[in-house]
């Protein structure tokens, strides 16, 4: 046998898989990561994206959301009190290997007056607590994370795993696209956002049972950081969720990036946009997404594919990422450079084309867009001014989910499925907790038969 153990994927949840067995002093394991090691990925490099060590959070803004209730659904495989202590001890890994100290979003009484006025402008209010990495420190954490496994876990990136090898109910290891075949006793999946549809092929073929996840589509917001600045100077991130009075369609927000920037990302050559945020550097600008989660009626069970076909419309129409004006869009035009270069907003993302998303998204999405900004509106004014800018298309392809047991294994024996990529997890910070559900599981069933 080649190895004991074989990750794939090389973002938080394989990261933090390797680094509990190698914690607990477990051998013969191998880290295979398709993308460029860390200091060879590029932010000009939209392929870099998402893929390579760290994964998407290599250039994210580094949140570590410390809540049972978003960033995944471990919480159905283990009780809230364990689960609070399982994100608490994965965030101080997090901490010890470089991420800043302050949390964002502690219990007070300001932060209980927040909530009562979003209650009276028809929004609910999710308390988290944040740890904020920031866009530039990513990289150094990361980096440290690196240097903890280099000598005792085997790292490969530039290494694509082709397909899963089982035998009789049994996973024998993995088959590479140059051709070759890695056998191991173990293997855990940790494909990550950008390994979605080839997680979903793998268990087809495998004939894993899975559930379609809802997708969600929506736009990126940025505005004036003043407009936002007594909520965010207080909880960094507000995660906020309205019911559009129209459709009755859940609409949230999604990743607020105080003083931020507003960026591409590729996956699959489709385009769609991101943001970010320093933690040292600031923009004058506030971002974040406003997500519409669709349900659809069967027997479509794609939302994957769906979500692709509206961005690659937003493609088409804009040659990548559309930006509009909130006020063009009410008025029912387009915007254009003229236009946007009027606008009091200055935005943070140059590139975007000046155009106009009603020809992209779907009526009811835009008009849940638009009741969501006008109930924002009522808690903080400002945000529903003709100068707020949006981009589209903002889409997250969330896999379709895996069943798995408590221990982030599959019916296959010995195949772990773990982080954002087989639908466990939405975050970093769950994505890590993931790894290390699956790591503990693994090393005892090792040291069991080391002992027997």
């Amino acid at each position: 046998m080649d190895y004991e153990i074989v990750i794939v994927g090389a973002g938080p949840s394989g990261i933090f898989t390797a680094l509990t067995l190698a914690e607990l002093g477990i051998k013969d394991v191998l880290l295979i990561e398709q993308g460029k090691d860390l200091e060879h990925r590029r932010r000009s490099n939209p392929e870099d994206m998402l893929c390579g060590w760290g994964g998407a959070g290599a250039y994210s803004d580094g949140k570590l959301t410390l809540s049972t209730e978003v960033g995944g659904i471990l919480g159905e495989f283990i009780e809230e009190g364990p689960l609070y202590q399982l994100l608490e001890e994965t965030d101080r890994i997090y901490a010890a290997h470089g991420a800043p100290d302050r949390i964002f979003g502690e219990t007070s009484y300001q932060l209980d007056i927040l909530a009562t006025r979003a209650r009276l402008a028809g929004l609910e209010l999710i308390p988290t607590r944040i740890r904020h990495i920031g866009t530039e420190n990513c990289p150094a954490v990361l980096s440290g994370f690196h240097q903890a496994l280099k000598n005792s876990v085997e790292i490969r990136t530039g290494v694509k795993v082709q397909g899963l090898l089982s035998e009789e109910g049994q996973i024998k290891g993995v088959s590479l696209s140059d051709g070759q075949t890695i056998q191991s006793r173990f293997v855990v999946v940790a494909p990550g956002r950008s390994g979605a549809s080839w997680m979903k092929r793998q268990a087809e073929s495998l004939r894993l049972k899975t559930t379609s996840s809802s997708v969600d589509i929506g736009v990126r917001v940025e505005l004036p950081a003043v407009v936002l600045s007594q909520i965010t100077d207080m909880s960094y991130e507000s995660k906020l969720i309205h019911y559009s009075r129209t459709f009755d369609e859940k609409v949230r927000t999604f990743c607020m990036n105080p003083y931020g920037e507003v960026v591409a990302e590729e996956n699959a050559g489709i385009i769609t946009v991101n943001g970010h945020s320093y933690a040292n550097k600031k923009s004058d600008n506030t971002n974040f997404a406003i997500l519409v989660s669709s349900a659809f009626t069967e027997p479509f069970d794609d939302p994957i594919a769906y979500g692709h076909y509206i961005a690659r419309l937003a493609n088409l129409l804009g040659g990548g990422i559309i930006v509009q004006r909130l006020g063009d869009l009410l008025a029912g035009r387009r915007s254009t450079r003229d236009r946007i270069s009027r606008c009091l907003t200055r935005p943070t993302y140059s590139r975007a084309t000046p155009g106009d998303l009603s020809f992209v998204f779907p009526y009811r999405h835009l008009l849940s867009i638009i009741e969501m900004l006008e109930a924002l509106e009522k808690l903080t004014p400002g945000v529903y001014s003709r100068n707020t800018l949006l981009y589209g298309v903002e889409v997250k392809f969330y896999s379709n989910r895996i069943e798995v047991s408590s221990e982030m294994e599959t019916r296959i024996k010995n195949l772990f499925a773990i982080g954002d990529g087989a639908g466990i997890s939405r975050g970093l910070l769950q994505a890590s907790a993931s790894g290390i559900l699956a790591a503990r599981a693994i090393a005892g069933r090792v040291k069991s038969n080391t002992i027997g």
